[in-house]
């Protein structure tokens, strides 16, 4: 999977377990980003309708979610991979953009993705593997960028991974149905038929995904851009169409209230950590308004992402300021029946969650 700022990567097992808890048929991700917590309900036999706003985190859906792996001859992609892995190299828009105006990646790795994306939209558009490949190309990409982690700035000298030679490697698909969704919460959950479980996991800072992987939602729509500053940030990132509700401090609490009074399912877990601008009180009080039996709060104690722990840079690469704290609390909230609150509380805790409100062994880790 791709890096990921809010990545649930170790809260994933606990949040698996807690699906299987609850004995959850089927479940709704509203926020599903890169599919990590949705990949492990379908892993787990659930029908999953993984929802984002993001282009990227579409086709992403669509590979990982809404594709059937028995339904995917593996001989055709196989082939496909190795097709786009042999093209030679073909400077274009991604190179110029991204590896020479500005250094997200090597321009000998750019040249491959530029040429790579152009044969997968000419030849793979309106087929099964579209997805497919996207993601490929997108994890291959990632895997030779040059940050450390977001697309806001770049390193200053090339990571080491930038030097190697980027490489297809095929997803490692599910077998089994379900549904991808590009669309607003606060639009698509109160449409959405009645689910066993729903996960919530909103934005709750300043900091915009759109902004942050702007390179994957430009490789995705190969639509060429107008870009802007050293990060060569999409222009259309000024537009208010761009922007969440869940990124203004002003408007997020309300945001997510709607969201969890609209959500129908019957068990809600949703998670979020320390620095968010919603109280652990306001959650359960709201988890409760929502007509929810019971609402129990479990936390985790986690290393915050390597960019708040390295420090924060300017263009020139001189230290402009200071790191404050390198963990999180990272809260987890169930909301349901009460004997299925209960069931869920135990399985995070079995897990290695924490009550709320009492601290983690010193220099632990989660999962």
């Amino acid at each position: 999977m791709i890096k990921y700022l809010g990545s649930k990567r170790v809260l994933v097992p606990v949040l698996g377990a807690i699906a299987g808890a609850v004995a959850a048929r089927n479940a709704i991700d509203l926020f599903t980003g890169t599919t990590r917590v949705a990949q492990e309900f379908k892993r787990r036999g659930l029908y999953v309708t993984a929802v984002d706003t993001a282009t990227y985190s579409e086709i992403l859906a669509q590979c990982y979610i809404a594709t059937d792996a028995d339904a995917i001859g593996q001989a055709e992609l196989t082939a496909a991979l190795q097709e786009l892995q042999d093209l030679p190299p073909r400077p274009g828009y991604f190179t110029q953009t991204f590896c020479e105006e500005a250094r997200f990646f090597h321009p000998k790795n750019g040249a491959r993705v530029d040429a790579i994306r152009g044969r997968i939209e000419e030849r793979y558009r309106d087929t099964a593997l579209y997805p497919i490949l996207l993601t490929a190309l997108m994890e291959a990409a990632d895997r030779v960028d040059s940050t450390t982690g977001q697309q806001m700035a770049y390193l200053k000298q090339w990571a080491h991974r930038a030097l190697g030679d980027l490489e297809l490697r095929s997803p490692a698909l599910l077998p089994g149905p379900g549904r991808a969704l590009r669309g607003d919460a606060l639009a698509v959950a109160p449409s959405l038929p009645p689910a066993d479980l729903a996960y919530l996991d909103p934005p709750y800072n300043q900091h915009r995904y759109f902004t942050n992987y702007h390179i994957w939602e430009t490789l995705v729509r190969w639509d060429a851009p107008e870009t802007y500053g050293v990060a060569r940030k999409r222009a259309d990132a000024k537009k208010d169409h761009t922007k969440s509700t869940f990124n203004s401090k002003r408007t997020m609490p309300q945001a997510l209230r709607q969201v969890i009074t609209a959500v129908p399912a019957r068990v809600v877990v949703a998670s979020y950590n320390d620095e968010a601008w919603v109280t652990p009180e306001q959650m359960l009080t709201w988890l409760r308004e929502a007509g929810h039996d019971d609402a129990r709060l479990v936390a985790f104690d986690f290393r915050r992402y390597v960019g708040a722990q390295i420090g924060i840079f300017n263009p020139a690469g001189q230290k402009v300021g200071k790191v404050t704290h390198t963990r999180n609390q990272e809260y987890v909230f169930v909301a349901g029946p009460t004997d299925q609150v209960e069931a869920a509380v135990a399985a995070a805790l079995e897990a290695g969650a924490h009550p709320a409100g009492q601290a983690a062994e010193p220099g632990a880790d989660a999962g």
